[in-house]
């Protein structure tokens, strides 16, 4: 306990430490180009939002996907509400700025609309982070349909009032209203700097203590997500330092915040690959063992009878295809002896012997019980015969001593020989004329190499 303890508290301070460096990093860098900021203001922050716009777009689009690929991780969805949601207050927000393509014109720019989706985003945005995070715990619990149904209703009926809300008390409505911003003096009013924003820092505050208590930084996932908790509880305390929405303050927040959030897609993109590398590789060991035997390791029937049906495709004088059946001497007396344990013990270590006896290129399968096949391509009788004689030798030359007892005595094999020069062959006449040398082998004294004729 103790130690799982440190590794939870290295693992957070590790955490905040990055954090700090990469705020570190980037007001550097914004202290570079603050220079720029007063020419490119008329564009600047719309600039940045239609940026922050696609950007969330991307994450909601993604959380969607993954919660598509697996409906049990139901709090993939509340994130996915929660960007998809900020993604429409974000078009809303462009909404104020209708000539900020052209800085030089008449348009009126409704700072306190832009406020106001501010402010209501954050609240969605967070809300929905804390919600998330609550249903992660219930991951590995069956849900009910009606509580399925229950859950997902309450997550879209919950963004669908904030948007509406937000409109509402926007100018956009006589209904409500709702001072942040004085649109003639751009000052922001006292509810805003003294009220709202406090509140929005407690709120992320809020809903990045829930996520690192809950999650406790388990993978990049929840790391990404508790670094955009931090980046936005930055970015509302950098704006309390501000009394003007123009001020150098709200665009170092507005770029820090997109920033941030590219730097989230780049995390999610790395968890893709991650998953794309984790399945790629159980992909990879599931076809492998499909395709070879489970004792030995060797390619299984199925699987050289496929890759000599290949071979003799282009099978010709000039590139032969040689195939080696071999099977064990009195084998059977070895598990009746010593049990099938030792048995298996043999088979493996013939196996072995077999795998290192052959090219990269050639193919060792185990077609029976005790009795393997090897395909050899391009590779002529005389030179099938002297790898079959090679092989025969190393095992005959084996005992109990120089084995650490994988083979209980010594053990000969038999091998039969068929080379084919035509792709006219089939691959089961191919094995049948070389298991015939095989049991000639057998049927002259066992030991030995027989080539098909």
């Amino acid at each position: 306990m103790i130690l799982i303890n440190r590794h939870m508290g290295n693992r957070y301070v590790s955490f905040f430490f990055a954090c700090l460096v990469f705020f570190g990093l980037f007001h550097a860098f914004y202290s570079k180009i603050a220079v720029f900021v007063p020419a490119l203001s008329p564009f600047l922050f719309p600039t940045l939002t239609i940026f922050l716009l696609v950007f969330h777009l991307f994450i909601a689009f993604f959380m969607a996907m993954k919660y598509w690929c697996d409906k049990d991780r139901v709090f993939l969805l509340a994130i996915a509400f929660a960007f998809a949601g900020s993604a429409i207050l974000l078009a809303g927000t462009m909404s104020n700025f209708p000539g900020w393509l052209n800085p030089y014109g008449t348009h009126r720019i409704n700072y306190n609309d832009a406020m106001i989706f501010f402010m209501m985003r954050n609240i969605m945005m967070a809300c929905l982070f804390i919600l998330a995070t609550v249903l992660f715990t219930l991951r590995h619990y069956p849900l009910t349909r009606l509580m399925y149904k229950f859950i997902i209703g309450g997550i879209y009926i919950f963004t669908t009032t904030m948007i509406t809300l937000t409109w509402l008390w926007s100018s956009h409505s006589s209904l409500l209203s709702l001072d942040l911003v004085n649109n003639e003096s751009r000052q922001m009013t006292v509810l805003w700097s003294q009220v709202v924003n406090i509140i929005l820092i407690v709120l992320w505050i809020t809903a990045l203590i829930t996520m690192l208590a809950i999650t406790r930084l388990r993978n990049l996932f929840w790391v990404s997500g508790s670094f955009l908790c931090v980046c936005y509880v930055i970015t509302l305390a950098t704006l309390l330092s501000s009394d003007h929405v123009e001020g150098f303050a709200w665009y170092h927040s507005r770029l820090f915040e997109t920033t941030a959030t590219l730097l989230i897609i780049f995390a999610l993109l790395h968890d893709v690959f991650s998953l794309y590398r984790v399945s790629h590789l159980k992909y990879q060991q599931s076809y492998q063992n499909s395709i070879r035997d489970a004792l030995t390791r060797l390619y299984n029937r199925s699987y050289f009878y496929e890759s000599l049906s290949h071979s003799l495709s282009t099978t010709s004088a000039s590139k032969p295809v040689s195939v080696i059946v071999s099977d064990l001497d009195r084998f059977k007396r070895i598990n009746d002896t010593y049990g099938h344990l030792q048995g298996d013990k043999v088979l493996q270590f013939v196996a072995n012997l077999l795998m290192d006896s052959v090219r990269p290129q050639d193919i060792a399968a185990r077609i029976g019980g005790e009795e393997f096949v090897l395909l050899l391509p391009n590779t002529s009788s005389e030179a099938a015969k002297q790898v079959a004689e090679r092989i025969r030798v190393t095992l005959s030359s084996f005992d109990r001593e120089t084995t650490h007892g994988e083979l209980p005595e010594p053990i000969t094999i038999s091998m039969g020989i068929y080379t084919a020069q035509s792709p006219m062959v089939t691959a089961e006449e191919c094995v049948e004329r070389a298991d015939k040398a095989m049991y000639e082998a057998k049927a002259t004294g066992r030991n030995r190499v027989v080539v098909f004729k």
